[in-house]
């Protein structure tokens, strides 16, 4: 059973609008995305009353920090005032990173449909790649160990994790999620819910 946790994904990046695969690459947020960080402090400020009881963590990458330092900028905290995990940190795509789909079919034919056979166990060419099993296998002994209420922000990769730990959600359903971007996701007990 899980603490209150309240989990947001980083704002919108100019890779995300272009649809091309960041995975650990350091890159930050665009307008959308700092209005979208913003938002999900207002939002959790209402849903929020007591934010002194809860622990901030965030990914260690820059697009996950400005997405905190912007959520408690809205809260009226301190913007600084949060740690990071590395174990947050997004799936490694290896070689794929930096590429759209489109890029890789030309440089590696076939390679969309060979992911697409079995999306969540695939694992990209080049050290250090993970498939989502893989991540999932990095990032559960973190959620295991939470003790008190916490807010999170992290990547699109960790929150299809815990759709499949905490709910048993299929793997090839789990890996094809849509996570938005403006939208606060609560974990509780063993449930799921988008805010």
């Amino acid at each position: 059973m899980y603490p209150l946790v309240y989990i947001v994904r980083h704002g919108q990046t100019a890779w995300n609008a272009e649809f091309r695969l960041q995975g650990q690459a350091d890159t930050d947020i665009n307008a959308l995305g700092r209005e979208q960080a913003s938002a999900n402090g207002d939002r959790l400020t209402s849903l929020i009353s007591n934010p002194e009881e809860f622990d901030f963590v965030a990914s260690p990458m820059r697009r996950t920090r400005e997405t905190m330092q912007r959520i408690r900028a809205a809260m009226k905290l301190d913007p600084d005032a949060y740690r990071t995990d590395p174990r947050l940190v997004e799936v490694n795509f290896g070689d794929w990173q930096g590429f759209t789909f489109a890029e890789l079919e030309t440089r590696y034919p076939g390679a969309g449909r060979t992911r697409a056979l079995d999306k969540w166990n695939f694992q990209p060419p080049g050290e250090g790649a993970e498939s989502y099993q893989m991540l999932l296998v990095r990032v559960k002994p973190w959620f295991d160990a939470l003790n008190r209420q916490t807010v999170c922000v992290t990547h699109g990769g960790i929150m299809r994790t815990l759709f499949r730990f905490v709910l048993g959600m299929a793997e090839n359903e789990a890996a094809n999620l849509q996570i938005p971007q403006d939208r606060v996701l609560r974990l509780e007990g063993r449930s799921l819910d988008w805010l």
